[in-house]
């Protein structure tokens, strides 16, 4: 394999010196431009290859520098770059892992109900903590909200209820009907003495309107845009992203999931219709995880550090247990990929199904082979998907997966009642992972994401009967089908699964 790769990396090489260099004869100003920029290709080939990513990734850059010089290197210089990611997010993963040490003491108190787990449980959960830092919880009530109807008249009721403060935390925001509706309580409560604070990606929520936020900050509440991109093919932040839907009221009451603010996720948008989601009402002790996750967040975008008793006091020790909740933060601030290692592990331990569902399905290497072998040793392994595009690029490179995976007995269906876009995985009718994160490179890689396990809760029993009644409004792929697609099809999902690494 290395060798093979060693030849692939030698070529990819060759071939751009030899697209640049026959510029050359054209003339001495056009060919030392030439030639300067092929030694700047080379160099970025040579940098990529020495980072030591994935294989599959490196060999994916070389490629597209190889056959689109110009193209590749500033689609490099834009997206590409692990050096500056690490410079970049190194503090940022030096003061969360400090500030989670806040909570630690909810370890020690919950140990002797971890020890109560089976054995992969236990793991799972230790591992959790090893890599975000976060305890389980077993003083938290969590409720599954289905779909954008039920999850907005959630919040808008635990909004208008709260005393102290509220924190919010989304990747997009609509200045739109359930946009004007959530600003509107924002404003009544900050005047009237309550602390709103409201942090929204830069990139994800880039067409909302400065009038709306005007509006928020000249009623008093503050705002600020995460990671803002003012010279794109400058700023690499570009591509790393908060995709956290997190919103924190009077520490007491969270909500975390798939759903961001927009009339679409209402099911209002002609093409999509029916908006099929999940959410998760949090209260209790967990809470204070996604607290911690948004002040944290907003330290990084503000310089602003707000971490004090009065938002992370212990809360409601006296609620009755309903099983295991931990919330846990991964992105490109943290080691390790959090979520997907987490995801791995789910998989491999299942002694009886493994249930997914993903708007956007493009696993790497260790995810794919875990599901075919998980497959593969009689293990129910099914994936939901959508039917229909809202990014096609990664519909179809979605898809190339789907030929491997049905001939090693995996169950793929698509969502046909509308949009599908919840994104979790349940496994053995009792472990359950719900949150921001897709079963997809960026979210392992690239973005800022934040998922609930809960184990042996109410919730994850909503979970596995929401998932039946969906594949009832679904379709079940076959292997046949994809085997008798036409040669097009198979050419369109072969290129974008060559670009997945990219995505």
């Amino acid at each position: 394999m290395k060798n093979r790769f060693n030849i692939l990396a030698f070529l990819a090489l060759v071939l751009a010196f030899l697209y640049m260099s026959r510029f050359f004869l054209q003339g001495w100003i056009v060919g030392t431009i030439s030639i300067a920029f092929t030694l700047s290709v080379a160099f970025i080939a040579v940098v990529i290859f020495f980072e030591n990513r994935h294989p599959t990734k490196t060999v994916t850059w070389l490629v597209v520098l190889a056959a689109f010089p110009l193209f590749g290197f500033f689609f490099y210089l834009l997206f590409g770059q692990n050096h500056r990611k690490q410079r970049s997010f190194s503090m940022k993963a030096i003061e969360d892992e400090e500030a989670f040490r806040q909570i630690e003491g909810t370890k020690q108190l919950n140990e002797d109900q971890l020890r109560k787990m089976g054995d992969h449980q236990q793991l799972l959960f230790r591992l959790a903590h090893r890599l975000g830092h976060n305890p389980i919880s077993f003083a938290s009530e969590t409720k599954v909200l289905t779909d954008g109807k039920e999850t907005f008249a959630n919040i808008l009721q635990a909004l208008r209820m709260a005393d102290h403060h509220i924190h919010l935390e989304y990747y997009i925001v609509r200045d739109d009907g359930i946009g004007q509706e959530i600003k509107q309580v924002l404003i009544e409560k900050a005047k009237a003495g309550i602390e709103v604070r409201f942090l929204y990606d830069a990139v994800g929520s880039w067409r909302l309107s400065k009038a709306y936020i005007e509006e928020l900050k000249a009623a008093g509440v503050e705002v600020a845009a995460f990671a803002k991109v003012r010279l794109p093919f400058l700023n690499h932040k570009l591509n790393y992203r908060n995709h956290r839907k997190i919103i924190v009221i009077d520490g007491i009451v969270g909500f975390v999931g798939g759903l961001n603010i927009g009339d679409e996720y209402l099911g209002k948008h002609k093409y999509f219709g029916y908006w099929r989601d999940t959410h998760l009402y949090v209260r209790g002790e967990a809470v204070r995880t996604l607290q911690l996750i948004f002040l944290q967040d907003w330290y990084y975008q503000t310089g602003k550090k707000i971490l004090n008793p009065t938002y992370l006091s212990p809360i409601l020790t006296s609620m009755k247990a309903d099983g295991g909740v931990q919330m846990i933060a991964s992105g490109p601030d943290t080691r390790w990929e959090v979520n997907k290692k987490l995801f791995f592990s789910m998989i491999t331990s299942a002694k009886k199904n493994v249930w997914i569902a993903s708007p956007y399905f493009i696993p790497d290497d260790d995810i794919l082979s875990a599901l075919k072998i998980a497959a593969l040793s009689g293990i129910d392994v099914r994936i939901l998907v959508p039917n229909r595009p809202d990014k096609r690029i990664v519909f179809h490179a979605s898809r190339s997966y789907f030929p491997e995976l049905l001939e090693a007995g995996v169950k793929i269906y698509e969502y046909n009642r509308g949009f599908m876009h919840s994104k979790l995985i349940i496994v053995d009718h009792e472990l359950a992972s719900i949150g921001t994160s897709n079963m997809d490179m960026r979210s392992f890689h690239l973005n800022f994401e934040v998922n609930a396990y809960l184990y042996r809760t109410k919730s994850v029993t909503k979970l596995v009967s929401d998932f039946v009644y969906d594949l009832e409004h679904s379709n079940q792929l076959s292997f046949e089908l994809f085997r008798n697609r036409s040669i097009f099809y198979r050419l369109i999902e072969s290129t974008s699964r060559l670009l997945s690494p990219l995505l």
